[in-house]
């Protein structure tokens, strides 16, 4: 029977915890609590609830249909609280408080510190979230305050601003050319050596509508994680797409095929109620001249 009391949010908290980690112990670490309190947590949930919410198995606390179900509204309280954070973080008129921005991860890790760098430099009481990570978070939601995205957002209550295309092209190192030579033609690229994601992602689709031959061609070295295939990349294990005013950096990444070229769209957005926040207008503001100078570097 469940319990008339209203749960506190530190129990949803320890939920996702465990959700995530799959341990008690681990959901305290992450935490900063003992694995008594996580334990007492869950079991104070559970009452409330009415219903297990984990079973244990060899591969840790397994999450039964009922956790399963209450995920998605514990989610929301945890994007909700912290956009409250934010909000309460911030004095009125002063840049101060913090932003959390949601971006790629080649955007995230690569392009944006420079450029978060000098936001930072000018306003020293702002605080930067980054949740780099190529999930698309909501922000109607308030998951992110500010969205690097690669694609034209759809929902009306969003402001947005077109920064322009990355272009893709293809590379690869000059270390993995000695070994193995140029490739001078598509076909070329089937004795050779490709890096790319592990699931077809929508660029990938999009490669296969364009350029139709290379369907079929087996990839050396997959990954889910976009840095991993940079890493990869640079340390000459094969060829694979990447960003062009990236790889502009690296006097060691050789374009190859310049004909095929693939286009990231690339918006900035938030939501229309932050306009007048003066920490996310100036986040906009600098992520709009930062991105704008960075697609200009391929010009």
């Amino acid at each position: 029977m469940a319990s008339t009391s209203e749960p506190s949010w530190d129990f949803y908290r320890t939920f996702l915890a465990v959700l995530r980690h799959g341990s008690l112990s681990a959901a305290a670490r992450e935490l900063g609590l003992t694995q008594p309190t996580i334990g007492r947590h869950i079991d104070a949930l559970e009452a409330t609830v009415g219903a297990e919410l984990f079973t244990r198995s060899q591969q840790g606390l397994l999450p039964t249909d009922a956790a399963l179900a209450l995920k998605p509204y514990a989610e929301t309280l945890a994007s909700t609280t912290a956009a409250l954070l934010r909000v309460a973080s911030e004095a009125r008129d002063s840049v101060s408080g913090t932003v959390r921005i949601s971006a790629s991860e080649v955007i995230g890790a690569e392009v944006l510190p420079p450029i978060l760098a000098e936001l930072q430099a000018a306003h020293p009481d702002l605080i930067i979230e980054l949740s780099a990570s190529d999930a698309v978070e909501d922000l109607l939601q308030r998951e992110a305050d500010i969205a690097v995205r690669m694609v034209a957002p759809t929902q009306d209550a969003l402001l947005a601003r077109r920064i322009g295309v990355i272009p893709l092209g293809l590379f690869a190192h000059r270390n993995y050319l000695k070994r193995y030579g140029e490739p001078k033609s598509i076909a070329d690229l089937r004795h050779h050596k490709l890096i790319g994601f592990d699931r077809q992602t929508a660029y990938i689709r999009t490669m296969l509508k364009r350029y139709p031959l290379f369907d079929g061609i087996s990839f050396a070295f997959k990954s889910d994680h976009s840095i991993a295939l940079h890493n990869a990349l640079c340390a000459g294990i094969g060829i694979s797409f990447y960003q062009v005013p990236l790889a502009k950096r690296d006097e060691n990444l050789v374009r190859l095929l310049p004909e095929i070229e693939l286009a990231l769209d690339t918006w900035v957005a938030m939501h229309e109620n932050l306009k007048t926040s003066p920490r996310c207008r100036v986040t906009f503001d600098a992520l709009v001249a930062g991105l704008l100078d960075y697609v200009k570097a391929d010009a």
